[in-house]
């Protein structure tokens, strides 16, 4: 049964933290650490002069902890999000803020503080003078704590970011915080998003931002200010010089509200990016932000996704672009755009000089309206990015795309994800290839493209010399349709990065791609990943990396690999020489497969990374990989989560590492290595010096070795992360 660090075992880590001179980041998630815990822990930040994050002490612990903030000289973010410390937690904390000199960063996300904790901290800040984030967010802070906290901010001269979302703050609390924007010249960022704030509080906020210092970033995201705390808010953009991010996402902001911001844009020259997603805006309020967009020159990002905007609002906005010269980014994703609004932004591209990221993922372009589109890329010189994921736009739309594809020359990413494509498709898509010279990213994932569109896909990548990523992840593809791919590889000489995973490729499909990675030169990451991949597949593609000098990232993660195909694997290794990442995780590895695979380690002197996540490699292969690594010279990290490793294993593992060179992550996540083993482990600790990242979370280790680690934490001068989640010590 798995337990937990508690209070009584505590102090011995603490002890430890008092000499280590190394350790950086403790992380003590998901125990049970309680107020004698956190006292020990705090007597050890009174001396420790290294330790720069602290996460995460639980309870009213925090009271001993703020004892060593008074003395600790280091420290300088302390993360205790999503604890209980409570009132009592803030008020501790409070007071050690008062005479604390380094902490700049306090986290204190979901802790249950109500206003009374929240007015504590706020006096701290009165004569703090190093915290700049204070991150409140998650918990029950109201009015009475929002002015408590404008009292502070009225002398504190170094808060520039305060998170107060997701908290009970209405209407009165706004108020306050508003008043005190009007004086402070170092609150930068203030988010309010997950509130009660109605447009009295916006209200108070335009007034604020009138005569506003410094603020450049609000957040009201998903309060309910209307239209009439946005016709309020518009009021002060027309004379606000500081404000340049303003999120009103989610806010119930319909045409009036749209309206009155779009008056304001026309004369406001700060605001660069404006988020008025997930409201209720539709055609008429869209026409009026066109109209703003013709005479404002300092936005560059527009979002009204998920809105009520059609073709009528589409139109408007399109003949803005065609005047407009600052927009780089306009999304209108899950909007209800057609033939008509598609048809006007086909034309303003022919003008537009600006945009370069189109979103219109989830509207309602089908088929032959795409044709519209396609129209605008052929003589649009500067858009770069077109997303329409989520559209079905079919073959057909797929086919008017590609006529446009054959001429272009700016768009580099097009997004074409699960947008109903076949192979009448691709095959247009093809042709386009033959012919442009410009995209280098294209994402056909999650489409219905089998085996009778890839032959003429093939032929157009045997010739393109630009398309470096190719997403084909979730199709139809198979065996048929993976060897069509082969042919190509073996010609084409710009393909870097190919995504086959859930492909349903087996060892036919993947013994024709392990040809062509014999003779190509430029494919670098290869994921075939949850296919139907067996040994004799995995043995070919095996033989291709013996010859194969390019690929350095192979990802066989779910397939059906068991000790044959690893061995395969082990013989290519020893002469392979660019392969850093093999991904082996959830196949069916034992330890023989893990034998054959340390051999190969003895002697490969390029591979960093190796998951072996999820087979079923016990001792026998924990001491074969343990021997490997004594010699191995390039390997850096190691994943073993999830095996049968057991007290020999894990001592074998120990004894590589104290002669180990290389290795600086190891972990052995559920592994079952029991406490003798976590002995061994904790001694070598204390001469290792190449581990920086130690991970044995989710194992029963037993009661009382938590003194072994604190000692080995006295000597070590490396190890920076420890993780220690739901482990028994």
């Amino acid at each position: 049964m798995l337990q937990k660090i508690r209070s009584n075992r505590d102090p011995v880590l603490s002890e430890a933290l008092k000499t280590n001179s190394a350790l950086t980041t403790l992380d003590l998630m998901n125990n049970s650490i309680g107020d004698d815990g956190a006292h020990a822990l705090s007597k050890a930040l009174k001396i420790n002069s290294t330790l720069t994050e602290y996460n995460t002490i639980r309870f009213n612990g925090a009271r001993a902890l703020s004892k060593a903030l008074k003395t600790n000289l280091a420290l300088t973010t302390l993360i205790l999000q999503s604890n209980s410390i409570g009132d009592n937690g803030a008020l501790a904390l409070s007071e050690a803020l008062k005479i604390n000199s380094t902490l700049t960063t306090l986290n204190l996300q979901n802790n249950s503080i109500s206003d009374n904790g929240a007015k504590a901290l706020s006096e701290a800040l009165k004569t703090n003078s190093t915290l700049t984030t204070l991150n409140l967010s998650g918990n029950s802070i109201g009015d009475n704590a929002a002015h408590a906290l404008s009292e502070a901010l009225k002398t504190n001269s170094t808060l520039a970011t305060l998170n107060l979302q997701n908290n009970s703050i209405s209407d009165n609390g706004a108020q306050a915080l508003s008043e005190v924007l009007k004086t402070n010249s170092a609150l930068t960022t203030l988010y309010l998003e997950y509130n009660s704030i109605r447009s009295e509080g916006a209200q108070a906020m335009s007034d604020a931002l009138k005569s506003s210092l410094a603020l450049n970033t609000l957040n009201l995201r998903n309060n309910s200010i209307g239209d009439k705390g946005a016709r309020a808010l518009a009021k002060a953009l027309k004379t606000n010089s500081t404000l340049t991010m303003l999120d009103l996402s989610s806010i119930s902001i319909g045409d009036k509200g749209a309206q009155a911001l779009a008056k304001a844009l026309k004369a406001n020259s700060a605001l660069t990016t404006l988020d008025l997603s997930s409201n209720s805006t539709g055609d008429k309020g869209a026409q009026a932000l066109a109209k703003a967009l013709k005479a404002n020159s300092t936005l560059t990002t527009l979002d009204l996704s998920s809105n009520s905007i059609g073709d009528k609002g589409a139109q408007a906005l399109a003949k803005a672009l065609k005047i407009n010269s600052t927009l780089t980014t306009l999304r209108l994703l899950n909007n209800t755009v057609w033939y008509e609004g598609l048809l006007a932004f086909s034309e303003a591209f022919k003008a537009n000089s600006t945009l370069t990221t189109l979103n219109l993922e989830g509207n309602l372009i089908k088929d032959k309206l795409a044709g519209v589109l396609s129209k605008a890329l052929k003589t649009n010189l500067t858009l770069s990015t077109l997303d329409l994921m989520n559209i079905s736009i079919g073959d057909s739309g797929a086919q008017a795309l590609s006529k446009a594809l054959k001429t272009n020359s700016t768009l580099t990413t097009l997004n074409l994800g699960y947008s109903s494509i076949g192979d009448n498709g691709v095959q247009a898509l093809s042709e386009a290839l033959k012919m442009n010279s410009i995209l280098n990213k294209l994402n056909l994932w999650g489409n219905s493209i089998c085996f009778k569109g890839l032959p003429a896909f093939s032929g157009a990548l045997k010739t393109n010399s630009t398309l470096t990523t190719l997403y084909l992840w979730s199709n139809l593809i198979g065996d048929k349709g993976a060897q069509a791919l082969a042919k190509a590889l073996r010609t084409n000489s710009t393909l870097t990065t190919l995504d086959l995973q859930n492909n349903s490729i087996g060892d036919n499909g993947v013994k024709a791609l392990a040809k062509a990675l014999k003779t190509n030169s430029t494919l670098t990451t290869l994921d075939l990943q949850n296919n139907l991949l067996g040994d004799s597949g995995t043995q070919a593609l095996a033989e291709a990396l013996k010859i194969n000098s390019a690929l350095t990232t192979l990802y066989l993660w779910n397939n059906s690999i068991s000790d044959n195909g690893a061995q395969a694997l082990s013989e290519a290794l020893r002469t392979n020489s660019t392969l850093t990442t093999l991904d082996l995780q959830s196949n069916s590895i034992g330890d023989k497969g893990a034998e054959a695979l340390a051999k190969a380690l003895k002697t490969n002197s390029t591979l960093i990374t190796l998951y072996l996540w999820s087979n079923s490699i016990g001792d026998k292969g924990a001491q074969a990989l343990s021997a490997a690594l004594k010699i191995n010279l390039s390997l850096t990290m190691l994943y073993l989560r999830t095996h049968s490793i057991r007290f020999t294993g894990a001592l074998a593992l120990c004894e590589a590492l104290k002669t180990n060179s290389t290795l600086t992550s190891l972990y052995l996540r559920s592994t079952s290595i029991g406490s003798n083993a976590a002995q061994a482990l904790y001694d070598f600790l204390k001469t290792n010096s190449i581990l920086t990242t130690f991970g044995m979370w989710n194992n029963s280790i037993g009661d009382n070795r938590s003194r072994a680690l604190s000692e080995a934490l006295e000597t070590n001068l490396t190890l920076t992360i420890l993780y220690l989640w739901r482990t028994s010590i």
